[in-house]
């Protein structure tokens, strides 16, 4: 693989934590005319919609370590490419929450201690929803995603559809997991705003990496064991060649 793959990875998860937490930080609770939970999880859903038709076929557009990882356990990512793929998935959330704090900022009354859409459990979950129930939460959420992202991009799937279906299923699982632990499903996405709010979001965010690594696995290693893979699909949405 290219220098190309891993900047499209880098742009990707820019996209995805600036306009998924943007929609969260600038417009979620914007008066009379704010988008809401509802908005919030169509927001995320249509970073990765949009991304999987613009770089699906440079990158196979992961966006997300849990889904790299998650892939090459389903036996479609090769393992020498999972870590340099992290690494500009961090980079692009970390330049992401850069911008978007910049933004953020010029704001009357911001503060970070709101959260900046931070992942959380217990005091900090929006729910109040404890560490068991984050956890599994996380663990299922990103398991059930790595199938969906495996199912979609299968051989013998729909042509031309699998953005849609991976899009639709993040909306889904942002409806279902956001009063749990403001939903990550993604280590990156969890990196970037926990390194500006720091305290608690640094000490909480071995969760949003352990538990949908863990989550991405198992989705991956399930379908594959569930499904007579074709052979020469290596990457996410579309299959990228291995340059």
């Amino acid at each position: 693989m290219s220098t190309r793959n891993y900047v499209a990875e880098a742009i990707g998860t820019f996209w995805l934590t600036f306009a998924g937490c943007g929609s969260a930080v600038i417009a979620a609770g914007f008066p009379q005319v704010g988008i809401g939970l509802l908005g919030v999880s169509l927001a995320f859903g249509l970073t990765v919609v949009t991304m999987a038709y613009s770089i699906g076929h440079i990158s196979g557009c992961h966006l997300n370590p849990a889904v790299t990882i998650g892939l090459a356990a389903g036996g479609r990512f090769p393992t020498g490419q999972v870590v340099p793929y992290i690494v500009a998935q961090v980079v692009g959330a970390i330049l992401a929450a850069t911008v978007l704090y910049f933004i953020a900022v010029g704001a009357p009354g911001f503060d970070l201690a709101k959260g900046f859409a931070s992942n959380g459990y217990g005091e900090h979950s929006p729910g109040k929803y404890g560490l068991a129930s984050s956890f599994l939460t996380e663990v299922v959420m990103t398991m059930m995603f790595l199938f969906i992202i495996m199912g979609a991009t299968h051989g013998k799937a729909p042509a031309g559809f699998a953005p849609l279906a991976i899009g639709l299923g993040l909306a889904l699982i942002h409806l279902v997991s956001i009063p749990v632990t403001n939903t990550s499903v993604n280590p990156a996405r969890s990196t970037g705003p926990a390194l500006f709010v720091g305290g608690w979001a640094l000490q909480q965010l071995w969760l949003f990496w352990v538990a949908p690594i863990i989550g991405g696995v198992l989705g991956g290693a399930l379908y594959r064991w569930l499904s007579d893979e074709p052979k020469g699909q290596i990457t996410g949405v579309n299959p990228a060649p291995a340059e």
